[in-house]
């Protein structure tokens, strides 16, 4: 790697889709700093340099977003001259998770508390980077989410409006869509009053391997995939919440990342769906885990947390401004997923086995 290489800082790089991007950053030539409260899951981190520590600590923060040199330990105290702005922030650090542990009211303060934190953190102190050194060159992604988008505008599931320019009258279904909304808002606030470059994207349900896949905070595809792996080869029974009929649309894990490459590399600064317009039920979910698992699976449906009624990412826009679109089929990415999932029950079961 040569003394030219872009330099790039990833938040929430021990999650499912900054530890995507800290990969693909890694492939690209970039010197990659992550930072979380912890290492990635299911694979060592390919950062150059990762640091744990808490983004709601301001201090933290600013020091985080200093590039002090490669080779320089993180932790030394470094000469102010050689201290410089990230070309380039990825900020995916926030509380998040599925629907059961969005939409039962128990985690609401701690979602909206520890994610406009982390996000006031970083405008903040990138702000008085850029004051410092006179200079603006440092690009911030803020990945948003579909949740922001008005309940009224999803209550028919074969026909949600998710244009982006529906976002308002606002009215999100849950205090993570709420906070969402006032994020990416402070983003662009940051850009019109302070001059900082931010780039923010509308999320709709990624999914893939390495993501979370148990323990409650896991999304549809990684929790169907999961209840129809943990069946006997011959099949069986499955909980859904609901009657099934609701919809989503689901996006690949490397479809996002080279959205989010495209939109960091473009002058569009969104906001911009990044998401899959190929909309199924719950219950057509479920049919399509188990067809890839070749199981014979029924479904017992129960009552549970269910969010909007119907939702489906929009594309019109970034296939405008960026000349992107989904190219691959649900079902190629519930195979990968299912059989990334299956491989983690057979080895958490091997684990326990072999430890009695």
């Amino acid at each position: 790697m040569g003394k030219t290489a872009r330099k790039a800082l990833v938040l929430g790089a021990g999650g499912f889709i900054g530890s995507h991007m800290v990969k693909r950053l890694k492939s690209e030539g970039y010197w990659v700093r992550g930072v979380d409260r912890k290492y990635p899951e299911f694979s060592s981190t390919e950062a150059q340099e990762f640091i744990l520590g808490d983004l709601r600590d301001m201090n933290f923060v600013r020091q985080v977003l200093e590039y002090k040199g490669e080779g320089n330990n993180f932790y030394d105290s470094t000469p102010y001259q050689s201290v410089e702005p990230f070309d380039e922030i990825y900020q995916f650090a926030c509380d998040m998770g599925g629907a059961g542990f969005v939409f039962t009211g128990q985690n609401d303060a701690d979602i909206m508390h520890n994610s406009c934190q982390i996000n006031l953190n970083v405008l903040g102190a990138q702000r008085y980077l850029n004051e410092r050194f006179q200079t603006r060159k440092t690009k911030i992604f803020y990945s948003g989410s579909a949740c922001m988008y008005p309940e009224h505008n999803q209550l028919d599931p074969n026909n949600p409006d998710c244009r982006e320019e529906s976002a308002y009258p606002a009215n999100p279904d849950s205090e993570y869509g709420w906070e969402k909304l006032f994020s990416e808002r402070l983003y662009f606030a940051f850009n019109r009053n302070y001059g900082l470059s931010v780039r923010v994207a509308r999320y709709h349900n990624i999914f893939g391997p390495e993501g979370t896949w148990e323990g409650g905070r896991e999304k549809a595809p990684a929790a169907i995939c999961r209840k129809v792996a943990a069946l006997p080869a011959s099949g069986g029974e499955i909980e859904v919440w609901g009657d099934g009929e609701q919809t989503r649309s689901f996006l690949y894990i490397d479809e996002c990342i080279e959205a989010t490459r495209r939109l960091m590399d473009s002058d569009f600064i969104g906001p911009v769906n990044i998401g899959s317009e190929e909309m199924v039920t719950i219950n057509e979910l479920v049919h399509m885990a188990a067809k890839v698992s070749d199981k014979n699976v029924k479904k017992n449906h129960i009552d549970g947390p269910l969010g909007v009624r119907g939702r489906n990412s929009n594309n019109d826009l970034i296939r405008k401004k960026l000349g992107w679109d989904y190219s691959q089929k649900l079902e190629v990415g519930i195979a990968k997923t299912y059989k990334w999932i299956a491989d983690q029950i057979e080895a958490k079961r091997t684990k326990v086995n072999s430890n009695p």
